[in-house]
């Protein structure tokens, strides 16, 4: 009758077996019809990118966010779960690119941008294919036939609305600011963008001497940690308030912050001649360190005050240079400075630069610091340890570099942010007030413009006259524009050939050249996904917010915010509820994954030895979602033996008698007077259930499975162990009957109560004991409702009792063992004390020992002997020489008696020489 149950741990087959049957049956298809009436659980998934493979991170991600979906589902609630793909920005240029063998703007240009954006089409669907068979491989139930794609003409429409709606709050604007700028990509990049690729780097800081105009033989000391920016100086800053000294040192009369001259020049090797406050030296005019920019004198080179001078480090002036950093760019405006700047938008020095044209400034910091040397302007250059911001696409150092974008007020939604932040549930709940939320406190402007082809072109159209106009749909911009075909391609360059005419002047109005960050697609997903609100406007509002998302910790600055910077902006609400922040996944010793170091790990090397379910329930037990995982396959294999293991050969022992006696337990009933041990199970079971549907409610997915692993080892080790002889009887006794309908009950709700976790090993169950007896049960173990607790079953004395009995029988095993004694050898009795334990119980605890008795007692003082020793670290300072004397008077003393005095509150007393 059921099917025979092998026992080894070799469940890859079997679940590629269930993940036929759930595509033959369209079990996945059949849930969500299941619950179309249900309540609704909106579940969105962030949106990877299918032009690079899968690794075990996505491993992580997908388990996470398949679980609580699943789980909602079991719970009779409607949950769609559409897929998703992130299809634009710099990753698949950067893919094009190395496919073409072309290097940058300047070449995608020579080879024709029109047939370079067909080649992204291409390749953001290189690993299509390795994707969709890991999320089938791990159980990942989500809609791929009918997923959002961010290219699609119907998302970018919706994003252009979104966009729109921001133009008409007056919340994007045009700036030239100092911006974090990619040369190798030739475009900037937003806050939280750049905050995902800062690295700890070594490099060389510098003071240099600039000379003071019209006094002898005297400098200013400046210092920097980049030197290539030097070139590019036009003012020294110095803060007002600062007291700054005029010093002899070595010959030279040098000035620089009071403070910070002993740091600089070594305490007692200077002399004070003068002392000013920083805006005693205002207007002070230096002789430039380089003249190559030509820049006037009479406005440049000069001394200014600011207070974000800080006498933290270096000598309390700063060099600025205005092309490069925000404060540079802002004293110098301030000020009224000159614009300088040698550098090219490749990151290379312009010709004019003698020593380091065309080179790579980060390269060029040796020979800047050489020249210097050479001309003695160099007072010293070490070295120095920092965080650096590189490009998170390429991997190339970023430089603050002035340049012309578009920018959304970000910085005006501060207080909103933090306010729609504060009502997210958070897990762990330091992501919401630490980082996301000292991320919100600090926000800036979303620079959103980039310079690049391959995304959502920023529907912005200018005039001669100086009118701008952002379109907000393909009607408006077909209404507006000249000749427009309805289904002309939203991308550059078609939309690129679009001119609408101004309704100012009349006259052709142009698109501007820039795309948007691709961050602002994923971000736009919950209403753009439905293509809003040009149409399924329910479909969006019955979906708004979402109940659930789940991503790793390095999306709180990327998904996570956008999400919620868009939404806030467009819908003045969270577009979540509720987040599950995942930490790394790290090799097993705690290491970051890397081909470097040769310690990554293929999904494919783990779920086609251990399998899917194996994985799973690793991942949901080994840690909280938020720690870095230690992963490694025999930590994954340890955890699927103590889990999974063990309820499978419960399941396989259960089939092996069930099928010999052709039992089917649906036709049979439990007695009116089960045994303690059927009662004992089925009362933990119920809690299992109530303590696991809470759990999860809550989103306590570790704690919800480590339960369950407890109850399993407790049913097969305690519970089938005590009664298998129950199983074997050659007549169905009422007791027979009784074990079997408990072991099934068991078996059949944990099949439910795990589906969630580990979908592959619930489904075989499932159907060998539940469906090979009875077709008309669900199809599947994923159509059924989660298990509900029965409450009547619960007797919470029971399970103390029997929590007793357990800690009895480990004790008792633990005396067997350090006396030697095997278990076949009886014994008279045990004697427990500090327990209440009914007689039923005893006899339990004194048969599972194979002693004649266990017996309770209050005091078992007259069956222990105490020594007593002294602590010499108390006493020896106390007693000096004297301390054998209290050795052997404490080795002589009566140990019970001392040990009832203690006990009593009482002072045991000793005279040790006439000391007390």
């Amino acid at each position: 009758m059921y099917k025979k149950v092998p026992t080894d741990m070799n469940f890859v087959a079997r679940e590629q077996e269930v993940v036929d049957f759930w595509k033959s049956n369209q079990i996945f298809e059949k849930s969500l019809g299941h619950r179309a009436d249900g309540d609704v659980f909106t579940f969105y998934d962030g949106p990877p990118t299918a032009n690079g493979k899968p690794h075990i991170g996505h491993v992580l991600t997908r388990t996470f966010k398949d679980i609580i979906p699943r789980y909602h589902t079991m719970k009779g609630k409607k949950v769609l779960r559409k897929a998703g793909w992130d299809t634009h920005g710099l990753p698949v240029e950067l893919e094009v690119e190395k496919l073409l063998g072309i290097d940058g703007k300047p070449q995608i240009e020579a080879y024709g941008v029109e047939p370079f954006i067909g080649k992204c089409k291409e390749s953001v669907w290189k690993y299509l294919s390795e994707w969709e068979v890991m999320s089938d491989r791990v159980g990942y139930w989500v809609d791929m036939e009918n997923p959002y794609v961010t290219y699609h003409d119907n998302y970018i429409e919706s994003e252009w609305w979104s966009l729109k709606t921001l133009w008409d709050k007056g919340l994007i604007y045009h700036g030239h600011k100092v911006v974090p700028y990619c040369p190798r990509c030739g475009t900037a990049l937003s806050s939280h963008e750049v905050a995902q690729g800062y690295k700890n780097v070594k490099e060389t800081s510098v003071t240099a001497r600039f000379k003071v105009v019209g006094e002898e033989n005297t400098y200013f000391l400046a210092w920097t940690t980049t030197p290539w920016t030097l070139p590019s100086n036009i003012c020294l800053c110095l803060n007002a308030e600062f007291t700054y000294a005029k010093v002899l040192h070595e010959g030279q009369y040098l000035i620089l912050a009071e403070g910070l001259a002993d740091n600089v020049l070594g305490e007692g090797n200077y002399e004070v001649v003068e002392r000013y406050k920083g805006s005693d030296l205002i207007g002070m005019s230096y002789e430039p360190l380089y003249d190559w920019a030509k820049a006037s004198r009479e406005k440049g080179y000069k001394v200014v005050c600011d207070d974000y001078v800080s006498l933290s480090d270096g000598t309390g002036i700063v060099h600025n240079a205005p092309a490069f950093g925000e404060d540079d760019a802002r004293v110098c405006q301030a000020n009224g400075m000159p614009f300088i700047c040698l550098v090219d938008l490749q990151g290379n020095f312009t010709e004019e630069c003698e020593v380091a044209r065309g080179k790579f400034v980060k390269d060029a910091d040796a020979d800047i610091i050489a020249d210097l040397k050479e001309r003695g302007m160099l007072f010293a250059a070490l070295p120095y340890e920092h965080d650096y911001p590189f490009c998170w696409r390429c991997d190339t150092p970023l430089l603050y570099y002035a340049r012309a974008t578009w920018f959304i007020r970000m910085s005006s939604l501060r207080d909103k942010l933090l306010k729609n932040n504060a009502s997210v549930n958070w897990m762990p709940e330091s992501i919401g007030t630490g980082r996301m939320g000292n991320f919100l406190e600090n926000v800036i402007d979303w620079g959103l413009s980039r310079d690049r082809y391959w995304g959502t072109p920023l529907p912005i159209w200018q005039c001669e006259c100086g009118y701008e106009h952002m379109i907000g749909s393909r009607e408006e911009l077909v209404r507006m524009g000249r000749d427009v075909p309805e289904d002309i391609e939203l991308h550059k360059p078609y939309i690129d050939n679009v001119h609408i005419v101004c309704p100012k002047c009349g006259k052709d109005m142009v698109r501007v050249p820039e795309v948007i960050d691709c961050w602002y697609d994923s971000g736009s997903m919950p209403f753009a996904q439905w293509h809003y609100p040009f149409e399924n406007k329910d479909k969006f509002e019955e979906n708004f917010p979402a109940d659930f998302i789940c991503e790793a910790v390095d999306q709180t600055r990327g998904w996570f915010y956008t999400l919620l910077a868009i939404s806030t902006a467009v819908f003045d609400c969270a577009p979540f509820k509720n987040c599950i922040v995942l930490g790394h996944v790290n090799d097993k010793d705690g290491k970051k994954m890397s081909k470097h170091l040769g310690n990554v790990v293929a999904p494919s090397e783990v779920l086609d030895k251990q399998g899917a379910d194996a994985v799973r329930w690793y991942f949901y037990t080994s840690s909280a979602p938020w720690l870095p995982n230690r992963f490694s396959g025999d930590a994954v294999s340890e955890s699927q033996r103590k889990y999974m293991a063990t309820l499978w050969n419960t399941y396989a022992f259960y089939t092996l008698y069930a099928d010999i006696d052709s039992i089917d337990p649906t036709k049979l009933t439990l007695s009116d007077n089960p045994s303690l041990l059927d009662r004992w199970i089925l009362s933990k079971l119920n809690t299992l259930v109530k303590e696991v549907d809470s759990d999860l409610e809550a989103y306590r997915i570790t704690e919800a499975g480590r339960k369950m692993s407890d109850f399993t080892e407790e049913l097969s080790n305690w519970y089938v162990r005590r009664g298998r002889e129950r199983y074997w009887a050659g007549e169905m006794t009422t007791d027979k009957a009784d074990a079997f309908v408990t072991l099934y009950t068991v078996l059949e709700t944990m099949a439910r109560l795990t589906a969630p976790f580990t979908p592959f090993m619930a489904e075989s169950i499932y159907q060998n004991i539940v469906r090979t007896v009875n077709p008309d049960f669900p199809e599947s173990v994923h159509l059924c409702d989660f298990p509900v607790c029965d409450e009547s079953r619960i007797d919470p004395a029971l399970e103390e009792q029997m929590e007793t009995v357990l800690s009895i029988v480990a004790a008792g095993r633990a005396l067997r063992n350090t006396a030697n004694l095997k278990i076949r050898q009886p014994l008279a009795r045990l004697l427990v004390s500090g327990v209440k334990l009914d007689a039923e119980y005893c006899a339990l605890a004194a048969d599972e020992l194979n002693i004649k008795s266990v017996e309770l007692a209050d005091d078992l003082s007259s069956l222990v002997v105490y020594n007593l020793k002294p602590q010499l670290r108390t006493l020896g300072r106390r007693f000096g020489k004297n301390i054998n004397l209290v050795r052997e008077l404490l080795a002589a003393a009566d140990g019970s008696a001392a040990v009832a005095a203690f006990k009593r509150g009482e002072a045991f007393h000793m005279d040790v020489n006439g000391v007390d």
